[in-house]
């Protein structure tokens, strides 16, 4: 669909961003916007003075606001030469929703997640310099400046997990229209990956200054006025539901090869449905036999609550907690009160919570617990079935009392086209290890009956809630809200609409990113993730005194220490060398001015000798010229040779010898074509060069220790110097005074 004209409506105002996930499974490009936050509060006025900026999607219909590709951004480390077609629908899809009017104003973001975390620092940077280039060349949108962030600052870079936590906290309170009221009671944040799985919550006023681990969230409302959280992030790596896996895996292997008595090598699964069988290799086993790494065969038993009890040992809950209370795997999480905190799930935990058991929503655990036992017990063979017929039928999904099509009830079971074998295949270890999570890890409380809760159902979960004294649900699983699904991305743009706003106060801060407002960086446990040198700054600077950090210099000092070493390598190198380097570049020139010496020769009309030179212009002193002419002055020493002083040749007279420098004259330049006449009384001395230097006789005389003859005896002549082909031999010219010729 082609993006809107200047003339449309819906247009008129409106801002727009960017923002590229690139996960480690694909890539997907989402378009938001969000009208101008000054026209909208002239036309709104003190009504909408308290909420933040509407940030909508950002195409008309609503449909074509996002676009995905695959594979994920990380399996191009090996080839990031191939990243520009991986990149280029990407780019397309944005280019052709945007009005191209607009593209300088709108910002574009590619922040990647787990998959670029687990490589080196070499390829991150590979990748980073790659894609930064790629935007920068073929798009008009807006790109930061290269900074400590990355080659294109912020706008191109590799996000923490803790940074898609807050952003993902900001986009669920947003939508829940937590950021709303005078108690703006926000809720917490969840989400579970294939490989980490976060939480971000903001603590109770009680545990708000005890904690040094918390990180200020700012927005700014319509009106000017800003809005400030402390916020509680932290990231699980390994406990997402696929790494999980692995590690249970692992674990059922070591203890089924620890208590084996036969040859069978069949692994009972209590985690898997009933007689479902897979073969799988051990990931995580740590220092055991080498026949415990071979493939195993897993034979499901479909028992729910020893799959649970068998999960749970995976929480590490009995890890040492340096910094107390601590959760899962000793880290360290403030204390949740759960009569005030209400969380939020997303991705995992809706995906696992909607699409087989159809629970999604308001979360009870006796009615989630119910439809796990039901569906891990059963066979798998009718399993398969039933998602063959859902498939041929298309039927939707359901939890046996939302009205479907035409009125029909959608019962438990009848999965829709979201739903595929895999899923099937891991949906009772998935749900054991939600559970586990949620309330032996995260310490959720079980809300139970003394009768059983036989009969709860989700909708009744907000009654059963406030009735215990929790008032709203204490969680829900959710994937959209108002038709805006819940993602990271979604509260990135959030953040970037608020930065748009006027400030009510001259000196308000601007509203930056949130790990970007920690005043103590370095001893913050939460670090950003930077490409090559800022690893090399984290290194160095622990080491230098506290002027010389980057806080202090305003720059980043590792940087600069490390060109300064690349300077004098360069100096220690090249200092050996230059004479070498020097005669080669000198050799060079000669070859290509020898030419120009020539004919300059010619046209002066000077006599050559055989190495196609004369005594006045030599293709080192051409040379010469030519490297003062294209050289720095500040490099032209380099290009003068030291003189060597050479003796000069003897002129000999009636058997004297005499040395031009004896002969007090000024050096006559004489034309090798035309004989010049010299005064009576004047004698002509050899020299170098085939300058040919005139003193009087007289002069001559006074330095000569043998007489001369008469001056008239020598009026004019030539005077040719006569050079040896033998190396440093020379040989003396003798005058003929009676012809005025050279004997």
């Amino acid at each position: 669909m082609p993006p809107p004209t200047v003339g449309d409506a819906w247009l008129a105002g409106r801002h727009f961003g960017i923002v590229i996930d690139a996960g480690s499974s694909g890539s997907r490009v989402q378009i938001y916007s969000w009208r101008n936050p000054v026209a909208v509060l002239h036309d709104e006025g003190e009504r909408v003075a308290h909420t933040l900026p509407k940030v909508e999607k950002g195409t008309q219909d609503g449909e074509s606001w996002t676009f995905k590709v695959e594979p994920g951004i990380s399996s191009f480390a090996d080839h990031p030469e191939d990243l520009a077609a991986y990149l280029r629908p990407l780019l397309a899809h944005a280019i052709e929703q945007i009005p191209p009017s607009l593209h300088a104003e709108t910002p574009i973001f590619l922040l990647a997640t787990a998959g670029m975390r687990l490589l080196t620092q070499e390829k991150q940077a590979e990748i980073l310099k790659e894609t930064c280039d790629f935007f920068s060349r073929l798009s008009h949108f807006k790109i930061e400046d290269a900074s400590e962030a990355g080659p294109c600052g912020s706008s191109i870079r590799i996000i923490t997990g803790e940074e898609e936590g807050l952003f993902g906290w900001i986009a669920v309170n947003y939508l829940m229209d937590g950021f709303i009221g005078s108690d703006r009671t926000t809720y917490g944040f969840l989400d579970m990956g294939g490989a980490s799985t976060q939480i971000a919550f903001e603590p109770s006023k009680a545990h708000e200054e005890d904690s040094n681990t918390l990180i200020d969230v700012r927005l700014r409302l319509l009106g000017g006025e800003e809005i400030q959280h402390k916020v509680f992030v932290t990231t699980w790596l390994g406990y997402g539901t696929n790494q999980a896996r692995e590690r249970y895996v692992g674990m059922a292997i070591n203890e089924f090869e620890e208590t084996r008595s036969d040859s069978s090598d069949v692994v009972s699964d209590p985690c898997l449905p009933k007689n479902l069988e897979l073969t799988e290799s051990p990931v995580h086993l740590g220092d055991v036999a080498e026949h415990a790494r071979q493939m195993h065969r897993l034979v499901g038993t479909g028992d729910f609550e020893q799959c649970m009890k068998k999960t749970s040992t995976l929480l590490n809950k009995s890890a040492p907690c340096p910094d107390s209370p601590c959760l899962m795997n000793g880290i360290h999480v403030p204390p949740i009160d759960f009569s005030v905190s209400h969380f939020i799930g997303v991705s995992e935990y809706w995906f696992s919570s909607e699409h087989v058991f159809g629970l999604g929503g308001a979360y009870d655990f006796v009615q989630y617990e119910r439809a796990a036992s039901n569906f891990c017990s059963r066979e798998w063979e009718s399993i398969v079935e039933e998602h063959e017929e859902s498939q041929k039928n298309n039927r939707l999904t359901g939890d046996g009392e939302v009205e479907g099509k035409d009125g029909q009830i959608v019962d438990v079971g009848k999965w829709g086209v979201n739903v595929e074998i895999p899923r099937l295949q891991m949906q009772c270890f998935k749900a054991a290890w939600i559970v586990n999570v949620l309330h032996e890890g995260i310490g959720m409380p079980r809300i139970v009956d003394p009768g059983g809760n036989a009969t709860t159902d989700g909708e009744k979960v907000a009654e059963k809630a406030e009735s215990k004294g929790l008032g709203k649900p204490t969680f829900q699983s959710l994937d959209t809200v108002d038709d805006i699904a819940i993602s990271w991305t979604l509260g990135k743009m959030v953040l970037e609409a608020s930065k748009e706003v006027t400030p009510s106060k001259a000196t308000a801060r601007p509203i930056v990113d949130p790990l970007e407002d920690i005043p103590d960086k370095e001893n913050f446990p939460i670090k950003p993730i930077r490409p090559f040198f800022d690893a090399l700054e984290d290194k160095i600077t622990p080491h230098l005194p506290p002027s010389l950090h980057r806080t202090s210099l305003g720059f980043n000092p590792a940087l600069l220490l490390f060109y300064m070493a690349v300077f004098f390598i360069f100096v220690l190198v090249a200092c050996p060398l230059r004479r070498h380097l020097r005669s080669a570049c000198l050799r060079s020139i000669r070859s290509l001015t020898k030419r120009d010496t020539d004919t300059y020769a010619m046209e002066e009309g000077l006599f050559l000798n055989g190495n196609g030179t004369n005594g006045s212009i030599t293709p080192r002193s051409v040379s010469r010229k030519w490297l003062r002419r294209i050289l720095p002055t500040s490099l032209r020493p380099f290009s003068h040779r030291p003189t060597r002083h050479r003796r000069p040749p003897l002129l000999t007279i009636s058997g004297s010898s005499f040395s031009p420098r004896e002969l007090d004259a000024t050096p006559t330049r004489i034309s090798p074509i035309r004989s010049y006449s010299m005064p009576s009384g004047a004698v002509a001395t050899g020299g170098t060069g085939g300058i040919t230097s005139v003193s009087s006789a007289s002069s001559i005389a006074s330095r000569s220790s043998s007489p001369l003859p008469s001056p008239g005896l020598v009026d004019e002549f030539n005077v040719k110097k006569h050079i040896s082909d033998e190396p440093f031999k020379r040989n003396d010219a003798k005058v003929d005074f009676e012809s005025g010729q050279f004997a």
